[in-house]
């Protein structure tokens, strides 16, 4: 490949500029998208938000503004990315289901724990959090962080917000770069503070010690962990599994029965798995796999979770819930994988190395404080020194004034001595004035300095506030010098935020038993299987289809005879073949509607078209003959369909062919093929010989070009078969027999 640049050509492999490339674009998703910073624990979307919103001073005591307003100045001054993406990270923020410690004060519908999405940008309010002001964006004006162009370098913004806390952890994190993922589940605040705070005292403690402060994870939807003792694997190395199960109580119900009520749930359920979760349990009731669940109801409102599962009286509870553990979402895992950004680089971090970090910013950031307000101390300390000494002399200093024609010549007198054109009263004050030496700085505060100052109790204001100031500076300095006060100033802070700001934990850490239950054993029995043209199903017993025989011959396609345990199979003309379990169809009334045969097996409407439905058992004990669209047959015996995968590939096609036909032999003798052009021929079955299912099988007739098979009859020996056939009728058994692979007999209208 030839590159320009300028007037040379730059010869370069097309594989290599390739690379080159998609890593750039690679970093750039990992380092500037996807992957939080483990300092502030905040992705470069939610960082440039919470900046916004402080450049704007929407802050958490006054009025809350549009969300609008928030995401269309941080695009267009910071994140050129598109607003969903911004507005979705701000909705994220504000919602206290996803977050142990929402940054955004969020005001209108922000969605729900259960999926519902917030409402548009338009109509949301916000507001910074308390907290967020207080510990992610204090002290931004004292040279804590660096300051980086924007994207058009017409602005500046923060590379990292100065915030106090490990909010990594706190808050957790989740992303999928390129080729890698974050995901760090959130913790107590208060927890983690002390954590923190002992690792500041002893940076040599083990993960082990410091998970005597942080036990483990702590999800704003509660739920109870069950694998603690795996939990220091976890923090150890940064990878793992935690296994959460939802917490569930008992409750009397009138009659005598039970309620099965679950008030908190796993942090994976929260959203569209909550709904899951419901028709998970529905299906168990509708497949028979229980029979004690008399009613289900969701009561979740504002307040918190309530899912009521009314039972049987008679019901083993344990035994129940020990089945939703094992069925159901309601015990699930959040996989660990604590990837952050360290150094400008992707890094997979266990609990120590990420409180490190954060110890080691923290230390930053106070050390950059404390120096710049040194620098002002010390500023505020020289004018505030040339004040009082101006005190002393003021009565010189009136007479310079009043002598000097302009600013720079009193300026000089007072920094310089130079007396050049002043005019003295006396010559004991021209000797003085000789004398003054102020700084250039302590010279201008004199000069601007209101009359006022003189009065008697502002003088001792100004000496207070010298000694606050000299104060001052002794401490700053002994903060700077010494690693220890700056560790107490830090922990200092630390407390303080636990004390306002920590709440008790939600999670519960135990070590508990796989759930165990017991399945209750389905009576064997015959069933009919019934489905209509619009692919609903359902199953009836015995007795029940014989009352309605004519009626459910005539409103169903389908009807096949079957065991209760066993499976119903369904070849497409795609050449798939899909398998149902009779206990996945609901089984009941006559008059029930069924179920859709997409919502249970890999079948798809839209996709496919069902030619032949049989019960696996039936297909046991006899053969399948198969017909494509480009005349190629074969039988197969009927065993080798015998699977438990819902979808397997019934026979092979060739490349633009397709199944019309898929048959169980039993008394068929002769088989009939007609094409698209009138052709038909007659064939003996025997002729067609029994293929292995994976085989493409032979030519069953001869046809045209443009010619392809439309339809396949079937006749017996000594039994008339007739179809109608452009408006007329033919009798089958009279066409004239042939061969297989031959062209067979032109039927006229």
């Amino acid at each position: 490949m030839r590159v320009m640049d300028d007037n040379r050509i730059i010869r370069t492999e097309y594989s290599d500029l390739m690379q080159k490339s998609y890593i750039d674009y690679a970093m750039s998703v990992i380092v500037a998208r996807a992957l939080p910073d483990v300092r502030d624990g905040l992705k470069p979307v939610q960082r440039r938000t919470l900046y916004d919103m402080y450049e704007l001073g929407i802050k958490y005591d006054k009025p809350f503004r549009k969300c609008a307003r928030i995401v269309g100045d941080t695009m267009g001054k910071y994140h050129p990315h598109g607003d969903s993406s911004i507005y979705d990270a701000l909705v994220v923020m504000a919602q206290d289901f996803k977050k142990g410690l929402p940054l955004i004060d969020g005001h209108g519908n922000f969605g729900n724990i259960e999926g519902d999405g917030a409402a548009a940008m338009r109509y949301t309010e916000a507001r910074l959090q308390k907290i967020t002001q207080e510990t992610f964006l204090a002290d931004l004006d004292k040279d804590v962080v660096d300051f980086i162009p924007n994207f058009d370098e017409t602005e500046k913004e923060p590379s990292v917000l100065p915030v106090k806390i490990p909010n990594l952890l706190v808050n957790g994190s989740e992303g999928i770069a390129v080729g890698m993922a974050t995901s760090i589940p959130p913790h107590n605040l208060g927890e983690v503070i002390d954590a923190m705070k002992a690792y500041m005292k002893d940076e040599n403690i083990t993960t082990r010690e410091l998970m005597r402060y942080l036990k483990g994870p702590d999800f704003p939807t509660g739920g109870i962990v069950i694998n603690e003792s795996e939990l220091l694997d976890i923090y150890e190395t940064g990878v793992g599994k935690i296994k959460i199960r939802g917490k569930v109580q008992v409750e009397k119900a009138k009659g005598g029965k039970l309620n099965l009520v679950i008030t908190e749930i796993p942090y994976p359920m929260i959203g569209a798995n909550i709904a899951k979760f419901l028709s998970d349990i529905a299906a168990l009731a509708e497949s028979k796999k229980t029979m004690d669940i008399v009613d289900i109801s969701n009561q979740s409102s504002k307040e918190g979770i309530r899912i009521v599962i009314e039972l049987k009286k008679d019901t083993d509870v344990d035994n129940f819930t020990n089945m939703l553990y094992k069925k159901t979402r309601l015990e699930d895992t959040f996989g660990v994988n604590m990837l952050a950004i360290s150094d400008g680089r992707p890094e997979t971090m266990g609990l120590k190395q990420i409180l490190k970090a954060n110890v080691d910013f923290q230390f930053e950031i106070a050390t950059r404080k404390y120096t710049t307000l040194l620098a002002k101390e010390r500023e505020k300390k020289e004018i505030q020194e040339g004040l009082i000494k101006a005190c002393n002399v003021i009565d010189l200093i009136i007479e310079i004034l009043r002598g000097s024609k302009d600013r720079a010549m009193a300026k000089a007198c007072l920094t310089e001595g130079i007396i050049d054109g002043i005019k003295f009263r006396s010559k004991e004050s021209k000797i003085m004035a000789t004398q003054l030496m102020f700084t250039e700085k302590q010279a201008n505060a004199i000069l601007e300095m209101r009359l006022y100052k003189l009065i008697g109790l502002e003088i001792e204001a100004l000496i207070n506030e010298h000694e606050e100031t000299m104060s001052n500076i002794y401490s700053y300095e002994d903060i700077l010098d010494r690693r220890d006060s700056m560790a107490q100033v830090i922990i200092n802070e630390l407390e303080e935020i636990k004390k306002e700001f920590s709440k008790p934990r939600k999670t519960e850490l135990t070590n508990a038993e796989e759930a165990v239950f017991e399945e209750r054993k389905i009576e064997e029995m015959d069933v009919y299987f019934l489905m209509d043209r619009f692919g609903y199903a359902k199953t009836i017993d015995v007795p029940t289809y014989e009352r309605n025989k004519e009626a459910a011959d005539a409103e169903n396609k389908y009807i096949v005879k079957c065991k209760n345990t066993g499976r119903i199979c369904i070849f497409t003309n795609m050449g798939q073949l899909h398998t149902i379990k009779v206990t996945d169809v609901p089984f009941g009334k006559f008059r029930d509607k069924g179920i859709p045969v997409d919502n249970i097996s890999n079948y798809s409407a839209n996709k496919e078209t069902i030619l032949c439905v049989a019960s696996q058992t039936q297909l046991n004990l006899y053969r399948l003959l198969f017909v494509t669209k480009n005349a190629m047959t074969k039988v197969v015996d009927g065993g080798e369909f015998d699977v438990t995968k819902k979808l397997v590939a019934a026979t092979k096609l060739n490349e633009d062919d397709e199944l019309v036909d898929v048959t169980v032999l039993k008394e068929q003798r002769n088989i009939v093929l007609q094409t698209k052009e009138g052709y038909f021929l007659r064939f003996p079955i025997e002729e067609i010989p029994e293929k292995k299912k994976g085989a493409v099988g032979v030519r069953g007739m001869k046809m045209g070009e443009k010619d392809y098979i439309e339809a396949v009859y079937y006749t017996q020996n000594a039994v008339e078969s007739s179809i109608t056939y452009k408006n007329k009728k033919l009798i089958l058994n009279n066409l004239k027999p042939g061969k297989r692979d031959t062209k067979g007999t032109k039927v006229r209208a």
